[in-house]
């Protein structure tokens, strides 16, 4: 029997936007520009000059509240070892702030951060978003609290702190996406593997992983929250389609992406079988399913 490749099958929708992408659609929506960056700059040597106060006060300030105590597992008092770390990480996340850092892989990194908040890293503590909201807000208020007692006028505080607050708000947002996007990854009644190869690997840091599916889920909506969790591999092995719908009831015509695997030979197996040939993305799920992704040549 012939095997016909049926690329209509091989579409994923729905995508959430990559992270860098979000991140400067976002900064243009504040309006987050050459203005409010020369006003931050006229308070970054007050702000970093208590910036070791804030970041030893924000986790004298979570070991101080119960229920964020609770949430690290400090019931009992700080371990150490894992108040270094967190402080290292506030710390350069607090430098990176600072620095009014808007490149690609700051946008990565919050995503990344938004991923750790929901039991993703290397200690898997879940973090409620309520708090990392909060923590935002508080940061927010430590910024015009030492401004405020910095000595200078009002006329430099005051639009310096707006644009403190326009950078903050996008970089919450970023980490939101990461954190709902290993949430829906973890979303599900039973496990199912992928399998990196080539590239991804690199790319990811990993050559396996797992995620939980639903019954009567299909491969295209594992593979849609798969490459939400991991959208830095979009770029090896996707490539954007463009669609169009007209609706009946609009004189518009609605246009809307999806992606396909890249040209050249890039390979989505379910089960060792290539979905180009058996069913494609439409594909049912079930579980210990494995979907490994090849790059071409191998």
């Amino acid at each position: 029997m012939e095997h016909v490749e049926t690329t209509e099958s091989l579409e994923i929708h729905g995508l959430i936007p990559e992270p860098a992408a979000e991140w400067h659609r976002l900064l243009r929506f504040v309006g987050f520009g050459p203005a409010d960056k020369a006003a931050m700059s006229r308070t970054v040597e007050p702000l970093l000059a208590r910036a070791n106060e804030m970041v030893v006060g924000t986790y004298d300030h979570l070991l101080s509240v119960p229920e964020t105590a609770a949430v690290l597992g400090w019931e009992s008092g700080a371990d150490e070892e894992h108040l270094a770390e967190r402080r290292r990480f506030f710390a350069v996340w607090l430098a990176r702030v600072l620095g009014m850092d808007t490149s690609d892989e700051f946008a990565a990194y919050l995503f990344r951060a938004g991923k750790y908040h929901a039991a993703h890293g290397p200690r898997h503590i879940h973090v409620p978003p309520a708090y990392v909201t909060t923590s935002i807000g508080l940061m927010g208020a430590a910024f015009a609290r030492a401004l405020g007692e910095s000595g200078l006028p009002g006329a430099v505080i005051a639009p310096a702190l707006a644009g403190w607050n326009k950078f903050l708000s996008v970089q919450l947002h970023l980490m939101d996406m990461g954190y709902r996007a290993a949430i829906e990854f973890d979303r599900g009644e039973f496990p199912v593997g992928f399998a990196l190869f080539g590239r991804l690997r690199l790319v990811a840091g990993q050559r396996t992983l797992t995620a939980n599916a639903a019954p009567g889920e299909t491969m295209e909506s594992l593979l849609r929250r798969f490459f939400n969790y991991l959208p830095e591999l979009r770029a090896d092995c996707l490539r954007p389609v463009w669609h169009s719908h007209e609706k009946d009831d609009s004189a518009w015509v609605e246009v809307y992406e999806s992606y396909v695997p890249a040209p050249g030979g890039w390979r989505f197996l379910l089960n060792g079988r290539n979905a180009a040939y058996d069913g494609g993305f439409a594909a049912a799920i079930q579980p210990h399913d494995t979907i490994s992704i090849f790059p071409p040549g191998r």
